[in-house]
């Protein structure tokens, strides 16, 4: 129904409907694509390429799936056709930047955003196929259905790159004694 509403929105005002798209899933598009290039300045370029497409080809959104599901799918093909293109260059870890002016107030918050940060430096590390879907899934929140629809791979795919993404997490974990 939202996605009825867009389109018949989009016919009218397109401005309007680029401005509601890019304030409702502009965060869970940079988000997708900083995880998928680890690079905030490449996260930036993608998300913007992402929505001028979208805005540029809405006419083709059918609605099998959620817009935000579109949407996540015009940005994995973006920012892959950004790595063929050369484009591609990994940055620092997640973990390793920090916001200026963020305060720690006390010694059990810094804990916990190290142990945080290094959980999703954990995640980064891990090979594209098992990062990509647990991204989709805890980040995004996609079901496996969606994410099975989206990578064009069986559920069943979906639930074992899931399954080996998580156990590989756990084992880091425990390595470290996080």
């Amino acid at each position: 129904m939202h996605s009825e509403k867009l389109s018949y929105t989009m016919a009218c005002t397109p401005s309007m409907t680029l401005r509601e798209m890019m304030e409702s899933y502009g965060s869970d598009v940079w988000h997708y694509a900083f995880f998928l290039t680890r690079s905030r300045e490449q996260a930036d370029d993608i998300s913007q390429e992402v929505f001028l497409k979208a805005y540029r080809n809405i006419g083709k959104y059918r609605g099998h799936s959620t817009l935000k599901t579109w949407l996540l799918t015009i940005t994995r093909n973006t920012a892959f056709s950004w790595r063929r293109n050369s484009f591609w260059r990994r940055f620092i870890p997640l973990g390793e930047q920090h916001t200026p002016g963020q305060a720690r107030s006390a010694e059990k918050e810094a804990m916990g955003n190290q142990y945080v940060s290094r959980i999703w430096e954990i995640v980064m590390e891990l090979p594209d196929k098992h990062r990509e879907v647990l991204v989709l899934d805890i980040q995004q929140g996609l079901s496996i259905a969606e994410i099975s629809r989206m990578l064009g791979i069986a559920e069943g795919t979906v639930k074992s790159r899931l399954g080996r993404a998580r156990e590989k997490v756990r084992t880091a974990i425990k390595e470290e004694e996080l």
